[in-house]
């Protein structure tokens, strides 16, 4: 086989794979509006269970190292990616397929949790896939671009089938219809695991001690401790997706086919973020890319203050979008940079895990202030939000920069 058709082979499974994902993430996918629907209208939970439950679904997530570090020294028949890959999305099949047949109750959640555990794992193992086949073939930048895409598209595409199928069915009807849908994507890619080229391989329990032995020592240095609690401060402020939800329901009356239009806004802006990074940002140096970024952070996040109309949540989203990209790549940057020799690929899994972690966190607590601290009045919210974020400005110039990766092998380990 020719170099040439061995990379379109690839791309053609990250292509694949992305797309499954961009459908079957729970809380951002074609499940992820009709759960909270389905929660609210049916189940009358208010932000804050709603908030807390669907925490449960970030947990796979936040333990990405540990699916990258199984996957890496413990193959399975073999093979440390394929045969992984068939039995996550094989696990996902099923766990749809249980979210599908649910009929009504608390009993939600557990499913959904298998669903996360499944699509972290499948999302691990692929990343690491991209990684060794940029790396080996100098194709890391095309195989992201590919990755985004895709993945974007098809969350797009994901979250205005779930509007329209909440306008038509029931809460109820419609979370099955979409856990169906769902449930079919992983097939994809079983039946394309044979587009990868890979070596058998055996358990290799000498590496994996001498890897280990290196995260230890990475963990005691400063500067990596440092960074950690800078992307945690970073990402955690309150929270307000939840209640925005809430808001556009209730108070501004948008129809849930509308709000899965602005989901797809939204994925929409975050491709124009790449592509504008890409054209304009590229060239800044890493404490500037990072201002910018905040700033951006703070201004998208008072721009809801604006909400009125569909006009203005269009343009909010669109805008929340593109900067949510610029800071999504200026914090793996600081992350990928921070990683010591010899323990890159762990230390990378972990500082991403702290992102992963601040997520649930930080919708709880936004839903509690609403819910109990400001009596549903979302703008008071948002202020405290944003200004949360702003603090983080004056951490930058503690943190010791080095010299920026590439933007392409950067967003490659840990895209998903």
């Amino acid at each position: 086989m020719t170099k040439n058709r061995a990379i379109s082979r690839v791309m053609w499974f990250f292509a694949i794979v992305y797309a499954v994902e961009g459908i079957g993430q729970a809380k951002s996918g074609i499940l992820g509006q009709p759960i909270t629907y389905y929660l609210k209208q049916v189940e009358h939970w208010d932000p804050v269970k709603i908030s807390a439950s669907l925490a449960a679904l970030d947990i796979p997530w936040v333990i990405k190292p540990l699916w990258g570090a199984i996957s890496d020294f413990l193959p399975l028949f073999g093979y440390r990616r394929r045969t992984w890959l068939v039995l996550a999305n094989g696990m996902g099949i099923a766990a749809f397929a249980w979210v599908a047949m649910f009929q009504g109750g608390p009993a939600l959640i557990p499913p959904l949790v298998v669903t996360a555990v499944a699509m972290a794992i499948s999302s691990t193992v692929c990343g690491a896939l991209l990684v060794e086949t940029g790396q080996k073939n100098q194709g890391s930048a095309s195989f992201v671009n590919q990755q985004w895409l895709w993945f974007n598209i098809a969350q797009m595409l994901a979250v205005l089938i779930a509007g329209y199928l909440i306008e038509i069915f029931s809460p109820l009807r419609a979370l099955q219809l979409a856990a169906w849908i769902a449930a079919l994507a992983p097939f994809a890619i079983i039946g394309s695991v044979w587009l990868i080229q890979e070596e058998r391989a055996s358990i290799d329990l000498a590496s994996l001690r001498a890897r280990l032995r290196a995260l230890v020592s990475a963990f005691r240095t400063r500067n990596l401790w440092l960074v950690m609690g800078f992307l945690f401060l970073y990402y955690f402020s309150p929270g307000f997706g939840t209640p925005l939800y809430f808001q556009m329901s209730d108070q501004l009356r948008f129809s849930q086919g509308f709000i899965g239009v602005l989901s797809s806004i939204a994925a929409g802006g975050f491709i124009l973020g790449g592509i504008l990074y890409r054209w304009r940002l590229q060239q800044l140096s890493h404490p500037m890319l990072m201002r910018l970024s905040i700033v951006g952070g703070v201004v998208s996040t008072l721009s809801y203050l604006v909400l009125s109309d569909p006009v203005s949540a269009v343009a909010i989203w669109l805008f929340a979008g593109m900067t949510s990209m610029i800071a999504f790549i200026a914090t793996l940057s600081l992350a990928a940079d921070s990683c010591p020799e010899g323990a890159e690929g762990f230390a990378f899994a972990g500082l991403m895990s702290i992102l992963n972690l601040t997520h649930p966190l930080s919708d709880t607590l936004g839903s509690v202030l609403y819910e109990h601290v400001f009596d549903r009045h979302l703008a008071p919210l948002i202020v405290v939000s944003a200004a949360a974020t702003g603090l983080v400005f004056f951490l930058v110039p503690f943190m010791a920069f080095r010299r920026p990766a590439p933007a392409d092998s950067v967003v490659g380990e840990t895209a998903g």
